[in-house]
């Protein structure tokens, strides 16, 4: 699809449809997401749409029919003059545009500036300046978002970075004078807290797999089952009581091809949230479901860990899966379950959470089952 900019005889809010042609389709300017800003071979506006009105606060009146430079003011970070700095009508005949940059507006207004310079010619004069502008929304929630994720990480090691620098200086500095039961408990705590940091920096390369789209999946036969009663005797070994924990599993279970180093570290985590931040008996449920992939439902395997505590308020539900969402003030870096999430939607499945049977928060995430097409 295009837009069509064949020359108006007079300025307007919209540039003329084309004509239904072969393809049938035409887009009028004010349909578009991003605001355009289109002026012709003398330099003045000939289109400016909605949403470049609306994020500019430009009135499309304002600009219609003025000169590019007088209707957008444009000025780089600098205080220089934009349009006079690149001088789309008299500069290099071989430039095509500019790539997007940030810009300001009168008043400290900031928007996303690129442009397009259109010949009739390769080196020809510039008969169209396309200008695409974009708000910095967008791009301010990310850069919040790096922001709040820098700030996490460094509140997060400096403590167990202070225990271990602590310890170790301590015993290197006055072996002699501890017995070894001291020297036991001291390197005790500096592998609990190495432990702390290398599972912060494994989830930070979780984070930045999923965000980019490289989470690997290896796909090997995986037992829930036995995956399950591994972390539940591990939390028992850790202190838990065992009558804490019911785990129901309704035969006969499908065969899941799954990465079994992924499945236990969302298992760890749904276990560990239920644990730490729920109460009462924890409920682990494995069975088969059915889940919808493209137009047929098909067959999976469905575990629900669910707790009897509090639960997630109603509003928090949306929330959950998102980065730096902490259900308590127990601790924490708020990143699991947003890795949670990553990892079960990278083998294909979905997961989801509501609230159980006993008023506590509940978790259950569907894989699809079968083997690779490789081994089909």
């Amino acid at each position: 699809m295009a837009v069509g900019t064949s020359g108006p005889s007079k300025a307007s809010g919209s540039l003329p449809r084309p004509s239904a042609g072969t393809d049938g389709h035409g887009i009028d300017p004010d349909d578009l997401p991003d605001g355009l800003a289109v002026a012709d071979e003398s330099g003045r506006v000939i289109c400016f749409n909605a949403a470049a009105s609306r994020i500019t606060a430009i009135p499309k009146d304002a600009a219609l029919g003025r000169p590019l430079e007088t209707a957008l003011p444009l000025e780089d970070l600098e205080g220089r003059r934009w349009w006079s700095l690149t001088d789309p009508y008299g500069g290099l005949a071989i430039r095509a545009g500019q790539p997007e940059r940030n810009l300001l507006l009168p008043g400290g207004r900031e928007v996303l500036v690129s442009a397009r310079y259109v010949r009739h010619e390769p080196t020809g004069p510039v008969r169209r300046v396309v200008v695409c502008l974009r708000g910095t929304e967008a791009r301010r929630r990310t850069e919040r978002s790096h922001a709040e994720l820098i700030a996490t990480v460094a509140h997060e090691l400096r403590s167990p970075l202070t225990s271990v620098k602590g310890f170790t200086a301590t015993l290197l500095a006055k072996w002699e004078r501890f017995t070894d039961d001291q020297k036991k408990l001291m390197l005790e705590t500096v592998d609990a807290d190495a432990s702390r940091i290398t599972r912060l920096i494994a989830e930070l390369l979780d984070i930045s797999r999923i965000d980019s789209g490289r989470l690997e999946v290896r796909r090997q036969p995986v037992d829930i089952p036995t995956a399950v009663g591994r972390h539940v005797q591990a939390h028992i070994s850790n202190g838990q009581p065992p009558d804490r924990f019911l785990v129901r599993v309704r035969q006969p279970l499908p065969d899941l091809w799954a990465d079994p180093d992924k499945i236990d570290q969302v298992l760890g985590n749904l276990l560990e949230n239920a644990v730490r931040h729920g109460a009462g008996t924890v409920t682990i449920e494995v069975g088969t479901a059915l889940m919808r992939t493209g137009d047929h439902p098909t067959k999976g395997t469905a575990v629900t860990v669910s707790d009897e505590g509090p639960g997630i308020p109603e509003e928090s539900m949306g929330r959950v899966f998102t980065r730096f969402w902490r259900g308590s003030k127990r601790g924490g870096t708020g990143l699991g379950l947003y890795i949670v999430k990553g990892i079960v939607e990278a083998h294909g499945g979905s997961i989801t959470v509501g609230r159980g049977p006993g008023g506590g928060a509940e978790f259950r995430f569907i894989l699809p089952v079968g083997a690779p097409a490789y081994l089909k």
